[in-house]
């Protein structure tokens, strides 16, 4: 079971409840707390994440300072075994996005988690399908104000 999924008796694996939290949500959230209206925040923002996913697509890291970096690599073809069948499936090789977290942001994950949870969450990959780039993310929130805009 991955890191973060929920058991049978619908508790989290990190030992905490985890809440989803949606573009929806965050744009409220940016758009109450700023006083810029809800649709402008809302084109910014799909703006930073079609920026973010073009220049992925594009073999670009990008380095956000105390937040994290986002970079591609290129995992190797492999054999699978379809755990149903026991049949051997060969996997060819992809492309994931990696991204590890930055200082400010460990720090602030692990003040008051266990050690062992901001291990779990220190590096999350997302296989990259098709073109199509998953950013794998925490629901865990970054406080408001400790990100700026630049």
């Amino acid at each position: 079971m991955k890191p973060g999924t929920k058991n049978q008796a619908g508790r989290s694996l990190l030992g905490y409840a985890m809440k989803t939290v949606t573009k929806k949500d965050l744009v409220d959230r940016i758009s109450a707390k700023t006083g810029h209206k809800r649709n402008i925040v809302k084109q910014v923002l799909q703006e930073f994440l079609e920026s973010i996913v073009e220049e992925l697509g594009n073999g670009n890291r990008l380095e956000f300072r105390d937040f994290g970096v986002f970079e591609i690599r290129q995992r190797a073809a492999r054999q699978a075994q379809n755990p149903k069948t026991m049949q051997k499936v060969a996997v060819p090789r992809k492309r994931a996005v990696k991204f590890k977290v930055g200082r400010l942001m460990k720090e602030m994950l692990t003040a008051d988690r266990p050690a062992a949870t901001a291990e779990v969450m220190a590096t999350v990959e997302t296989p990259v399908a098709s073109g199509t780039y998953g950013i794998a993310a925490s629901s865990n929130h970054v406080t408001p104000g400790t990100l700026n805009a630049g």
